[in-house]
């Protein structure tokens, strides 16, 4: 049985997998940077 945790959902499910990329520990800013690169190239 599944405790709740990201890591104990099938990889399709997780809502946390545009943050792959992202190094942990890191601050909301590079989060923001991250995110934003990321909708620059969508628009492309």
């Amino acid at each position: 049985m599944s405790d709740g945790t990201p890591e104990d959902e099938p990889e399709a499910c997780r809502v946390d997998d545009h943050l792959d990329d992202v190094d942990d520990g890191c601050g909301c800013t590079e989060i923001w940077e991250h995110l934003s690169e990321r909708r620059e190239a969508a628009d492309d």
